[in-house]
Protein backbone atom coordinates (compact mmCIF):
# COMPACT_ATOMS: atom_id res chain seq x y z
CA UNK A 1 0.00 0.00 0.00
CA UNK A 2 1.28 3.46 -0.89
CA UNK A 3 2.19 5.91 1.84
CA UNK A 4 0.58 9.26 1.05
CA UNK A 5 2.58 12.29 2.14
CA UNK A 6 0.96 15.58 3.07
CA UNK A 7 1.68 17.02 -0.42
CA UNK A 8 0.05 13.99 -2.02
CA UNK A 9 -2.98 14.18 0.26
CA UNK A 10 -3.27 17.87 -0.49
CA UNK A 11 -3.29 17.10 -4.22
CA UNK A 12 -5.96 14.49 -3.73
CA UNK A 13 -8.23 16.84 -1.82
CA UNK A 14 -7.92 19.53 -4.46
CA UNK A 15 -8.89 17.60 -7.53
CA UNK A 16 -7.67 14.37 -6.75
CA UNK A 17 -8.90 12.30 -9.63
CA UNK A 18 -6.45 14.22 -11.80
CA UNK A 19 -3.60 12.63 -9.89
CA UNK A 20 -4.78 9.16 -10.74
CA UNK A 21 -4.86 9.40 -14.52
CA UNK A 22 -4.10 6.82 -17.24
CA UNK A 23 -6.31 4.22 -15.59
CA UNK A 24 -8.40 3.12 -18.53
CA UNK A 25 -9.38 -0.54 -18.68
CA UNK A 26 -6.41 -2.85 -19.30
CA UNK A 27 -6.59 -6.01 -21.43
CA UNK A 28 -8.39 -8.84 -19.66
CA UNK A 29 -5.19 -10.78 -19.04
CA UNK A 30 -3.31 -7.81 -17.56
CA UNK A 31 -3.14 -6.48 -14.03
CA UNK A 32 -4.57 -3.07 -13.22
CA UNK A 33 -1.90 -0.37 -12.91
CA UNK A 34 -1.37 0.60 -9.28
CA UNK A 35 -0.91 4.38 -9.27
CA UNK A 36 -0.08 6.27 -6.11
CA UNK A 37 2.57 8.22 -4.24
CA UNK A 38 5.82 7.44 -2.46
CA UNK A 39 8.06 9.78 -0.44
CA UNK A 40 11.69 9.32 -1.47
CA UNK A 41 13.06 12.02 0.84
CA UNK A 42 11.84 14.94 2.92
CA UNK A 43 11.44 17.20 -0.12
CA UNK A 44 10.30 14.86 -2.89
CA UNK A 45 7.12 12.83 -3.27
CA UNK A 46 6.88 10.92 -6.52
CA UNK A 47 3.77 9.72 -8.26
CA UNK A 48 4.47 6.22 -9.45
CA UNK A 49 2.79 3.44 -11.38
CA UNK A 50 3.45 -0.23 -10.66
CA UNK A 51 2.02 -3.18 -12.59
CA UNK A 52 2.51 -6.43 -10.70
CA UNK A 53 2.62 -9.99 -11.95
CA UNK A 54 2.46 -13.25 -10.00
CA UNK A 55 5.88 -14.66 -10.92
CA UNK A 56 8.01 -11.89 -12.41
CA UNK A 57 11.13 -12.76 -14.38
CA UNK A 58 12.55 -9.40 -13.33
CA UNK A 59 11.69 -5.74 -12.87
CA UNK A 60 11.49 -2.97 -15.48
CA UNK A 61 11.74 0.71 -14.53
CA UNK A 62 10.60 3.16 -17.22
CA UNK A 63 11.83 6.78 -17.17
CA UNK A 64 9.97 9.35 -19.26
CA UNK A 65 11.17 12.41 -21.14
CA UNK A 66 9.86 15.87 -21.95
CA UNK A 67 6.97 16.77 -22.06
CA UNK A 68 5.69 13.41 -20.81
CA UNK A 69 4.36 11.86 -17.61
CA UNK A 70 4.29 8.26 -16.40
CA UNK A 71 1.09 7.79 -18.42
CA UNK A 72 3.29 7.57 -21.52
CA UNK A 73 4.16 4.07 -20.35
CA UNK A 74 0.72 2.68 -19.52
CA UNK A 75 0.11 0.45 -22.54
CA UNK A 76 3.72 -0.67 -22.72
CA UNK A 77 3.67 -1.48 -18.99
CA UNK A 78 0.55 -3.60 -19.34
CA UNK A 79 2.10 -5.56 -22.20
CA UNK A 80 5.31 -6.20 -20.24
CA UNK A 81 3.43 -7.16 -17.07
CA UNK A 82 2.77 -10.65 -18.42
CA UNK A 83 6.42 -11.38 -17.56
CA UNK A 84 7.80 -8.57 -15.42
CA UNK A 85 6.96 -6.23 -12.58
CA UNK A 86 6.90 -2.79 -14.19
CA UNK A 87 7.50 0.57 -12.50
CA UNK A 88 7.24 4.12 -13.87
CA UNK A 89 7.57 7.47 -12.11
CA UNK A 90 6.83 11.12 -12.76
CA UNK A 91 10.10 13.01 -12.49
CA UNK A 92 10.02 15.97 -10.07
CA UNK A 93 8.48 18.83 -12.01
CA UNK A 94 6.28 16.56 -14.14
CA UNK A 95 2.84 15.07 -13.73
CA UNK A 96 1.90 15.04 -10.07
CA UNK A 97 5.29 14.58 -8.44
CA UNK A 98 6.73 17.26 -6.14
CA UNK A 99 8.02 20.58 -7.42
CA UNK A 100 10.29 22.11 -4.79
CA UNK A 101 11.66 25.60 -5.31
CA UNK A 102 14.81 25.60 -7.41
CA UNK A 103 16.93 26.77 -4.47
CA UNK A 104 16.09 23.48 -2.70
CA UNK A 105 16.21 21.16 -5.71
CA UNK A 106 18.05 22.10 -8.89
CA UNK A 107 16.18 19.76 -11.32
CA UNK A 108 19.60 18.92 -12.77
CA UNK A 109 20.43 15.50 -14.20
CA UNK A 110 22.59 14.88 -11.10
CA UNK A 111 19.66 15.68 -8.80
CA UNK A 112 17.43 13.37 -10.85
CA UNK A 113 20.07 10.63 -10.52
CA UNK A 114 19.84 10.93 -6.73
CA UNK A 115 16.03 10.74 -6.86
CA UNK A 116 16.29 7.65 -9.07
CA UNK A 117 18.62 5.96 -6.59
CA UNK A 118 16.30 6.81 -3.71
CA UNK A 119 13.30 5.47 -5.57
CA UNK A 120 14.96 2.13 -6.37
CA UNK A 121 15.80 1.71 -2.68
CA UNK A 122 12.39 2.85 -1.43
CA UNK A 123 10.58 0.54 -3.86
CA UNK A 124 12.73 -2.43 -2.72
CA UNK A 125 13.75 -3.21 -6.30
CA UNK A 126 16.55 -5.76 -6.58
CA UNK A 127 19.17 -4.19 -8.90
CA UNK A 128 20.38 -7.60 -10.07
CA UNK A 129 16.95 -8.21 -11.63
CA UNK A 130 16.37 -4.66 -12.94
CA UNK A 131 16.34 -3.26 -16.46
CA UNK A 132 16.04 0.52 -16.71
CA UNK A 133 14.63 1.93 -19.94
CA UNK A 134 15.30 5.68 -20.03
CA UNK A 135 14.60 8.18 -22.78
CA UNK A 136 15.24 11.90 -23.30
CA UNK A 137 15.72 13.69 -19.93
CA UNK A 138 15.58 10.34 -18.12
CA UNK A 139 18.65 8.86 -19.76
CA UNK A 140 21.51 11.04 -18.48
CA UNK A 141 20.42 10.65 -14.82
CA UNK A 142 20.38 6.86 -15.19
CA UNK A 143 23.93 6.90 -16.57
CA UNK A 144 25.19 9.33 -13.93
CA UNK A 145 23.80 7.00 -11.27
CA UNK A 146 25.52 4.04 -12.93
CA UNK A 147 28.87 5.87 -12.67
CA UNK A 148 28.46 6.04 -8.91
CA UNK A 149 26.83 2.63 -8.48
CA UNK A 150 27.69 0.19 -11.30
CA UNK A 151 25.44 -2.47 -9.73
CA UNK A 152 22.30 -0.29 -9.83
CA UNK A 153 20.81 -2.40 -12.64
CA UNK A 154 21.58 -5.47 -14.69
CA UNK A 155 21.04 -3.41 -17.87
CA UNK A 156 20.30 0.20 -18.78
CA UNK A 157 18.69 0.92 -22.14
CA UNK A 158 18.95 4.57 -23.22
CA UNK A 159 18.05 6.55 -26.29
CA UNK A 160 17.10 9.82 -27.93
CA UNK A 161 18.99 12.02 -25.48
CA UNK A 162 22.18 14.11 -25.35
CA UNK A 163 24.94 12.29 -23.42
CA UNK A 164 27.61 14.74 -24.56
CA UNK A 165 27.80 18.48 -25.20
CA UNK A 166 27.31 18.32 -28.97
CA UNK A 167 24.92 21.18 -29.83
CA UNK A 168 25.33 20.44 -33.55
CA UNK A 169 23.30 17.25 -33.04
CA UNK A 170 20.50 19.02 -31.20
CA UNK A 171 17.38 20.86 -32.35
CA UNK A 172 17.73 24.67 -32.34
CA UNK A 173 15.21 24.98 -29.48
CA UNK A 174 17.21 22.60 -27.31
CA UNK A 175 20.46 24.35 -28.16
CA UNK A 176 18.89 27.61 -27.04
CA UNK A 177 18.17 26.20 -23.56
CA UNK A 178 21.86 25.58 -22.91
CA UNK A 179 22.77 29.19 -22.21
CA UNK A 180 21.38 32.66 -21.53
CA UNK A 181 19.76 34.85 -22.70
CA UNK A 182 18.28 32.43 -25.23
CA UNK A 183 17.21 29.98 -22.49
CA UNK A 184 14.91 32.51 -20.82
CA UNK A 185 13.40 33.47 -24.18
CA UNK A 186 12.73 29.80 -24.99
CA UNK A 187 11.13 29.25 -21.59
CA UNK A 188 8.82 32.21 -22.21
CA UNK A 189 7.76 30.70 -25.54
CA UNK A 190 6.99 27.37 -23.84
CA UNK A 191 4.96 29.10 -21.15
CA UNK A 192 2.75 30.75 -23.75
CA UNK A 193 1.44 27.31 -24.68
CA UNK A 194 -0.36 24.55 -22.82
CA UNK A 195 1.16 21.19 -22.01
CA UNK A 196 -1.22 19.50 -24.44
CA UNK A 197 -0.17 21.81 -27.26
CA UNK A 198 3.52 21.22 -26.57
CA UNK A 199 2.98 17.46 -26.49
CA UNK A 200 1.10 17.46 -29.81
CA UNK A 201 3.87 19.47 -31.49
CA UNK A 202 6.63 17.33 -30.01
CA UNK A 203 5.08 14.06 -31.17
CA UNK A 204 4.74 15.27 -34.76
CA UNK A 205 8.29 16.65 -34.91
CA UNK A 206 10.11 15.64 -38.08
CA UNK A 207 7.69 12.92 -39.10
CA UNK A 208 5.91 12.96 -42.47
CA UNK A 209 2.14 13.04 -42.26
CA UNK A 210 1.80 9.33 -43.03
CA UNK A 211 4.15 8.41 -40.14
CA UNK A 212 2.50 10.60 -37.51
CA UNK A 213 0.70 8.78 -34.72
CA UNK A 214 -1.84 9.35 -31.98
CA UNK A 215 -1.50 8.79 -28.25
CA UNK A 216 -4.32 8.07 -25.83
CA UNK A 217 -6.69 10.75 -24.61
CA UNK A 218 -5.81 9.65 -21.05
CA UNK A 219 -2.15 10.46 -21.65
CA UNK A 220 -2.86 13.84 -23.24
CA UNK A 221 -5.22 14.72 -20.43
CA UNK A 222 -2.68 13.73 -17.80
CA UNK A 223 0.00 15.95 -19.35
CA UNK A 224 -2.43 18.87 -19.55
CA UNK A 225 -3.73 18.53 -15.99
CA UNK A 226 -0.30 18.10 -14.48
CA UNK A 227 1.45 20.79 -16.49
CA UNK A 228 1.03 23.59 -13.94
CA UNK A 229 1.03 21.73 -10.64
CA UNK A 230 2.25 23.11 -7.34
CA UNK A 231 3.01 26.57 -8.70
CA UNK A 232 5.60 25.47 -11.27
CA UNK A 233 5.10 24.37 -14.85
CA UNK A 234 6.88 21.41 -16.40
CA UNK A 235 8.47 23.93 -18.77
CA UNK A 236 10.14 25.53 -15.72
CA UNK A 237 11.50 22.13 -14.65
CA UNK A 238 12.83 21.58 -18.18
CA UNK A 239 14.50 25.01 -18.11
CA UNK A 240 16.21 24.26 -14.78
CA UNK A 241 17.30 20.83 -16.04
CA UNK A 242 18.99 22.46 -19.02
CA UNK A 243 20.63 25.16 -16.90
CA UNK A 244 22.83 22.38 -15.47
CA UNK A 245 22.81 20.12 -18.50
CA UNK A 246 26.17 21.00 -20.06
CA UNK A 247 27.93 20.58 -16.71
CA UNK A 248 26.49 17.10 -16.27
CA UNK A 249 27.11 16.08 -19.89
CA UNK A 250 30.75 17.09 -19.46
CA UNK A 251 30.96 15.08 -16.24
CA UNK A 252 29.66 11.96 -17.98
CA UNK A 253 32.09 12.32 -20.88
CA UNK A 254 35.06 12.96 -18.57
CA UNK A 255 34.20 9.82 -16.58
CA UNK A 256 32.91 7.61 -19.37
CA UNK A 257 35.65 5.04 -18.72
CA UNK A 258 34.08 4.33 -15.30
CA UNK A 259 30.79 3.24 -16.84
CA UNK A 260 30.66 -0.50 -16.10
CA UNK A 261 26.91 -1.21 -16.06
CA UNK A 262 25.84 -2.96 -19.29
CA UNK A 263 24.21 -0.38 -21.60
CA UNK A 264 22.19 -0.80 -24.80
CA UNK A 265 21.35 2.17 -27.05
CA UNK A 266 18.02 2.41 -28.90
CA UNK A 267 17.40 5.41 -31.17
CA UNK A 268 14.76 6.67 -33.55
CA UNK A 269 16.50 7.08 -36.91
CA UNK A 270 14.30 10.08 -37.79
CA UNK A 271 14.76 11.89 -34.46
CA UNK A 272 15.04 15.62 -35.23
CA UNK A 273 15.46 16.70 -31.61
CA UNK A 274 18.60 14.65 -30.90
CA UNK A 275 20.07 13.33 -34.13
CA UNK A 276 21.09 9.70 -34.47
CA UNK A 277 24.73 10.75 -34.82
CA UNK A 278 24.70 11.52 -31.10
CA UNK A 279 23.59 7.98 -30.32
CA UNK A 280 26.11 6.47 -32.69
CA UNK A 281 28.98 8.40 -31.09
CA UNK A 282 27.86 7.47 -27.60
CA UNK A 283 27.53 3.78 -28.47
CA UNK A 284 31.00 3.79 -30.03
CA UNK A 285 32.56 5.48 -26.99
CA UNK A 286 31.17 2.89 -24.57
CA UNK A 287 31.45 -0.03 -27.00
CA UNK A 288 27.72 -0.73 -26.79
CA UNK A 289 25.23 -2.15 -29.26
CA UNK A 290 22.88 0.35 -30.88
CA UNK A 291 19.52 -0.29 -32.52
CA UNK A 292 18.58 2.43 -35.02
CA UNK A 293 14.83 2.15 -35.59
CA UNK A 294 13.93 2.98 -39.22
CA UNK A 295 11.25 5.65 -39.80
CA UNK A 296 10.93 6.26 -36.03
CA UNK A 297 11.25 9.72 -34.46
CA UNK A 298 12.09 10.94 -30.96
CA UNK A 299 9.50 8.80 -29.12
CA UNK A 300 10.06 5.13 -30.05
CA UNK A 301 8.10 3.90 -27.01
CA UNK A 302 5.02 5.75 -28.28
CA UNK A 303 5.45 5.36 -32.03
CA UNK A 304 6.62 1.74 -32.07
CA UNK A 305 6.08 0.19 -28.62
CA UNK A 306 6.44 -3.38 -29.92
CA UNK A 307 10.06 -2.71 -30.87
CA UNK A 308 10.79 -1.20 -27.47
CA UNK A 309 9.13 -4.14 -25.70
CA UNK A 310 11.34 -6.54 -27.64
CA UNK A 311 14.48 -4.57 -26.66
CA UNK A 312 13.45 -4.78 -23.00
CA UNK A 313 12.70 -8.49 -23.19
CA UNK A 314 16.05 -9.09 -24.88
CA UNK A 315 17.84 -7.49 -21.91
CA UNK A 316 16.71 -10.38 -19.70
CA UNK A 317 17.96 -13.13 -22.00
Amino acid sequence: MFKLSLPALFALVLGSSTAWGCNSNPPAQAQNPDIGYVDVNSDITLRRMVVHTASPKGTVLLLHGFPETLCAWKDLSLALSAEYEVHAIDWPGYGFSSRPLADKFSYSPKDYARVLQEYIKKANIAPSMLTIYATDIGALPALLLALEDPQIARTIIVGDFAPFNRPQYMHDRLQSLKSEPSATATLAAYKNRTGGEILDTALRGGLPKEAQFEVSADFKDDVSRGWNHGGMTSADAFYYYYSNFTRDEDYLEANIGRLKTPVKVVWGEKDIYIKKEMGIEFAQKINADISLLPDIGHYPHLQSPKQVIEEIRASFR
